[in-house]
This record gives C-alpha cells, structure tokens and sequence, in this order.
C-alpha cells in the first residue's frame, strides 16, 4: 500500500503555524488588557484610600500645607486614571485586531486543511481502485487457470 504524501504540506504546516502565532499575539494582547484594567482598578483603589485620608484629616489639625499635597496627589491620581483610560482603549482595540487577525489565520488553515483531506479522500479512493483492480485481475488468472 502506497503512503498518503500531500504535495503542500509545508504549506498547510505554515498556515497551522501562522494560526499558533496568531493565538500567542491574542493572548498577549489580552493579557495586557488585562494588567491595564488591573492597574486602573488599582489607581481607583488609591485614590479611595487618598480622599478618605484627606477627609480624616481635614477634620483633624493639619496644615493646609498638607492638606495641599494630598489634593495635588488626588489630581494626580486623575490624570493617571484618565491616562490609564486611554490605555486600556489603545489594548481593547489591539485585542480587537488580534482576533481579526487570528479569524484570518484559521480561514487560512482551514481552507488548505479542507484541500489536504479531499486530496487524501482522492488518494485513498484511487489506492481503492488500483488495489481491487489487482485483487479482480488475480481471481482472474485464477479462474482462467483453473478452467484449463
């Protein structure tokens, strides 16, 4: 019996390895969405804990100096939250072309995966053929030597 041997197989293997990369790219960009979301949630955090402190304080004696200073520190806190927005936009929209990007890549390797296993269903039915094609022509040499 004759081996299945696809003429494009490092094609289909580029295409599979073009998805696998495609699948990393998609996961790094999600994992960065990821560490954005939690930085901004952290930078939440820090200004919760900042404005509940300057409220502590202001009741309390402390010099306008510092009072100052926390309020400064708040508005600091807001730029980084509205930068820190902007961020985790630029990585939804990464994220968005990575899936795109991976959609294409696996359309890819279907298409060659589709034509590798018509190419496989030709060959195993032409083997099919050629192998009863044989079997038929020796039941009839042996058939043509019994009759004589």
């Amino acid at each position: 019996m004759l081996k299945f041997n696809y003429s494009f197989q490092k094609v289909v293997d580029l295409k599979t390895s073009e998805k696998n990369h495609a699948e990393m790219h998609l996961s790094s960009a999600i994992g960065k969405l990821q560490a954005e979301t939690h930085t901004l949630g952290q930078l939440f955090s820090d200004k919760d804990h900042m404005a509940d402190s300057l409220q502590d304080k202001a009741t309390n004696a402390v010099s306008a100096f510092q009072l100052q200073q926390m309020q400064d520190y708040i508005n600091y806190i807001d730029q980084c939250i509205l930068q820190k927005r902007q961020d985790i936009q630029m990585a939804q929209v990464k994220v968005e072309e990575k899936k795109e990007h991976l959609t294409t890549k696996m359309l890819d390797e279907k298409v060659w995966l589709q034509a590798r296993g018509k190419a496989l269903e030709s060959f195993q039915k032409d083997e099919g053929l050629r192998e009863q094609n044989e079997l038929d022509e020796m039941a009839t040499v042996r058939f043509a030597s019994r009759a004589r």
